[in-house]
């Protein structure tokens, strides 16, 4: 729980020190940078510690990703320069990588059915704890400290967590096979086609963005051709015949779509079309992230009483619910119904994604453990990369065109001055301007609306019953299949 907390919330407590560090360290320009790199690796990186866990154990994996990470993050406090910033960031992603997909493999392999069900809720619930008092962190160590102490604060809960491991944890004798086949090429293909999407994708409406997703298409059809043909693939190609399995995939896809990409432009609604200060802008998300904890605990509970798609059902319905409000919200809107709104689509955040994780977990063999574990979470990852940059593009064609309608030139408006924190803080809006934006965020809230709702159907397809039952069909099936 210490490692998955540091990994999950260095995120918010990098944003809120970020206007700092650029004050100090320049690199306007650049800056955004300093989360996409992060990003890049450690998303790119989440499939390759999980299957390298398979094959030479988890807690020698697990010391290693997590000594990548502190690392990092001691380097990112001695950074001179925002270029050698993103460098390190890098890096501290690297591990991060490994950190995230271990913390939960690990309760897989730890715990009883009866008992992952509880404690899953619990450790789900980090992510929504870290998200609340991530931003108080950030400003407290840059208000009193330095910001260089949003790094340094990972060395002593990460070594912690290293000697917890390491001394505590008597794993179970791993024996590894005698001829290990580590997929390089998988994971090197993995690695650039990931990056060149993710690339295309900030970069989307630019002719290097489109090379970059074009590259992209050839990296990753390549990897399915490459997967299909080694005998210890790094994606477990397999695994996707199996209809659990492949709708979990394609849930998180859509709800990581959803949420991540909603999360990202709340905050601006809330400042510049609400008029509400900085700290309430970050404030506006403690809802979501409060009942998206409080509801990973007790729907993880209730898992075994009404069944995991029953539960995903009604999560995705809810996340549906709060998004299409969020569609409707205008320049007169409340600060208070936001929260309202947000806080629904916690709810169904925190009862759908452990519902899928338990169910994928409890039915695929030991050996698949890992690699299913870290797949299901690359590609929610990767869903939230892809709403963040699908709802940007939006709002940078968009909004323009909504200014010019309202007689303004829009080479007046920066979208940088919207989006950077430095520049919006000091940005009076007029009102055409305020209800531009109010209606394009609005609208950018229906295609969030639109990827909940597909991700509502998919889930009808996930096949029906008990998590008990799916694993007597599992094993029933064996020895036929």
């Amino acid at each position: 729980m210490l490692s998955l907390f540091l990994a999950s919330m260095e995120g918010t407590v990098v944003a809120t020190a970020m206007p700092s560090i650029v004050g100090q360290l320049g690199g306007l320009s650049i800056y955004s940078w300093v989360f996409s790199i992060y990003m890049l690796t450690s998303t790119t990186t989440v499939p390759i510690y999980g299957k390298l866990s398979d094959l030479f154990g988890r807690k020698i994996i697990y010391i290693i990703s997590m000594s990548i990470f502190l690392g990092g993050s001691v380097l990112c406090g001695q950074a001179r320069s925002m270029e050698q910033l993103i460098i390190f960031r890098g890096i501290q992603g690297l591990g991060a990588g490994g950190v995230l997909p271990l913390a939960f493999i690990i309760i897989g392999q730890l715990f009883t059915l009866e008992q992952r069900a509880n404690i899953q809720g619990l450790f789900s619930g980090v992510w929504g704890i870290s998200a609340v008092i991530g931003p108080l962190i950030g400003g407290f160590l840059v208000d009193q400290v330095s910001w260089q102490w949003v790094f340094y604060i990972n060395i002593i809960p990460g070594l912690l967590a290293i000697g917890l491991v390491w001394f505590a944890w008597k794993e179970a004798p791993h024996s590894a096979p005698a001829r290990v086949n580590v997929d390089y090429g998988g994971a090197g293909l993995i690695t650039v086609g990931t990056f060149a999407l993710l690339l295309g994708l900030y970069n989307l409406g630019s002719p290097v963005g489109w090379w970059c997703l074009a590259a992209s298409a050839i990296f990753l059809t390549t990897l399915i051709w490459v997967e299909m043909r080694v005998p210890d693939p790094i994606l477990p190609l397999p695994l996707f015949r199996d209809r659990l399995f492949t709708v979990s995939i394609l849930h998180g896809i859509l709800a990581g779509i959803t949420v991540f990409g909603s999360m990202a432009y709340i905050p601006l609604f809330a400042q510049a079309v609400l008029g509400t200060s900085a700290t309430q802008a970050g404030l506006t998300l403690t809802p979501m992230s409060v009942s998206w904890t409080v509801a990973s605990i007790f729907g993880s509970r209730l898992l075994m009483k009404i069944g995991y798609r029953t539960l995903a059902i009604v999560g995705m319905i809810l996340l549906a619910a709060g998004t299409f409000f969020m569609a409707q919200i205008t320049a007169n809107s409340s600060w208070v119904s936001i929260m309202l709104f947000t806080s629904v689509m916690g709810i169904g955040m925190g009862l759908s994604i452990p519902a899928f994780l338990i169910a994928v977990q409890s039915t695929v063999k030991k050996s698949d453990l890992g690699a299913a574990t870290s797949t299901l979470q690359f590609f929610r990852s990767i869903g939230g990369t892809l709403g963040v940059s699908i709802l940007g593009a939006y709002l940078a064609i968009n909004l323009p065109s909504r200014l010019m309608a309202a007689g303004i030139a829009s080479a007046t408006l920066s979208l940088n001055s919207l989006i950077d924190p430095l520049a919006r803080a000091s940005l009076s809006l007029a009102e055409p301007i305020r209800f531009a934006l109010a209606l394009t965020i609005a609208n950018m809230f229906m295609i969030a609306f639109a990827a909940a709702l597909a991700g509502l159907v998919v889930v009808f397809f996930a096949p029906p019953g008990m998590i008990a039952q799916l694993m007597q069909e599992r094993a029933s099936d064996q020895p036929t299949g």
